[in-house]
């Protein structure tokens, strides 16, 4: 069976919308998520690329400003 693999939880949002079912999400020793997916069609490094290009990266990334000026502040 083929996988994809990421730590990012932007990412692993996105293949999710885009049907890639997750198979198992983990926490490794260093605290570092890790999500895998079922990639029987090779469909994931191609969804990673268009999430990267995605209005819902720029929405991630302005997600995770606001919440570093939160707990800055």
């Amino acid at each position: 069976m083929k996988i994809f693999k990421t730590s990012d939880i932007g990412i692993a949002a996105f293949i999710m919308m885009k049907g890639l079912v997750l198979q198992s999400a983990d926490r490794g020793p260093s605290g570092r998520f890790m999500f895998v997916f079922k990639d029987s069609d090779d469909k994931g490094t191609q969804l990673a690329v268009d999430y990267v290009n995605s209005e819902s990266a720029k929405f991630d990334a302005n997600m995770k400003n606001l919440k570093n000026i939160l707990f800055k502040s």
